[in-house]
């Protein structure tokens, strides 16, 4: 394995984790509402973008941490997710169309936000507001290819889902 294949399991790791941590509270709102339906299913979304943002290193003229780590990238992949919702919902075993729209862009922007905020754990942060404000956020806490880091915040959220099911499942 590449040291760059090695780096980018590392840097997914850390992403899925913040992931998982995010959702967490809304998954948990969302099952003590009558609402697993839309937890499994936001869970599912979310992490399918938890790395959505690194694209930017395989597409060209794209700068790292540019475009796709702005708060525009996380609406827009929040509308694409509310517009797959709406052609899909309605359906015998779908929540309604608005219904989903709504669920799919609050899943998709989540989404996106998490792995944002991954980024401002970094030295390097994030220009969130770009192209308004070159303003750069970051808490400087830990770099990004720091494997225990990475690792951590996986268990942290996997331990934070596993323990959030055992206590509102019911039975």
């Amino acid at each position: 394995m590449s040291e760059r294949e090695r780096l980018t399991r590392v840097y997914r790791a850390g992403h899925l984790g913040v992931s998982l941590l995010v959702f967490l509270p809304v998954g948990v709102a969302l099952v003590l509402a009558g609402r697993a339906d839309l937890a499994v299913l936001g869970e599912l979304c979310v992490l399918s973008v938890a790395s959505l943002p690194d694209v930017d290193h395989e597409v060209p003229l794209v700068s790292h941490r540019g475009v796709t780590h702005t708060v525009w990238f996380a609406l827009l992949v929040g509308v694409g997710f509310g517009a797959v919702g709406w052609v899909l919902g309605g359906r015998p075993v779908t929540p309604s169309s608005p219904e989903l729209a709504v669920a799919g862009f609050v899943f998709g922007t989540l989404g996106i936000c998490a792995h944002l905020l991954g980024d401002v754990l970094t030295p390097m942060g994030i220009t969130p507001m770009w192209p308004l404000s070159g303003r750069t956020v970051t808490l400087d806490l830990v770099r990004a290819k720091n494997p225990l880091a990475n690792y951590g915040l996986l268990g942290l959220g996997v331990l934070g889902t596993m323990s959030a099911v055992l206590v509102v499942t019911p039975g």
